[in-house]
This record gives structure tokens, C-alpha cells and sequence, in this order.
């Protein structure tokens, strides 16, 4: 991954991201000598994004199957949690 300093922007504007990103998805921006930021072509972050949301419909997949959720309506949901509340609350 490439990197740019905060310098290059200042100077050379988005024609120093453009140049990065001609050859790799993604540059680091450093400020002042330490890695701060990354900038992409808006592709690849949908493209990671998508990825992020699958990762995350799989865990709640798998917590399903594993029996670490509840699954239910939302009407049946506000019930339990009402349930709950009022156990608390006695207690």
C-alpha cells in the first residue's frame, strides 16, 4: 500500500491520490511521520462494505443455529423485554 504524506496533498491536491490509487486499491495518508488515514476509489469501499455486512449476516446466522439469539416478532420481542423490565424491577 502506498503511502502519502500530508505534504503531497497540500501540494499536489487529489492529483497525488489519483496517482496512488492508479496501482493499488487503497493509500495510506501520514501526518506528520505516523499512518493517519486511507483513502480508496468509492468501489472498493462498497466492495468492503458488502463484505462487512455478509461477515456480519453470517455471525448472526451462526448465533441463531448455536442458539445464542432470539428469533421474533417484533410485537413478541416488546413483550419480553417488557417482561424483563418488570422482573428487574421487582427485584
Amino acid at each position: 500500500m502506498s503511502s502519502l504524506t500530508a505534504n503531497d496533498l497540500k501540494t499536489k491536491g487529489i492529483a497525488a491520490i489519483e496517482a496512488s490509487l492508479a496501482h493499488q486499491p487503497e493509500a495510506i495518508i501520514s501526518v506528520r511521520g505516523k499512518d493517519r488515514f486511507v483513502v480508496m476509489e468509492l468501489a472498493q469501499y462498497h466492495y468492503l462494505r458488502e463484505c462487512e455486512l455478509e461477515a456480519a449476516l453470517a455471525q448472526s446466522r451462526a448465533d441463531l443455529a448455536a442458539g445464542r439469539a432470539v428469533q421474533e416478532s417484533a410485537a413478541d420481542h416488546l413483550a419480553r423485554m417488557e417482561r424483563l423490565l418488570a422482573d428487574n424491577t421487582a427485584s
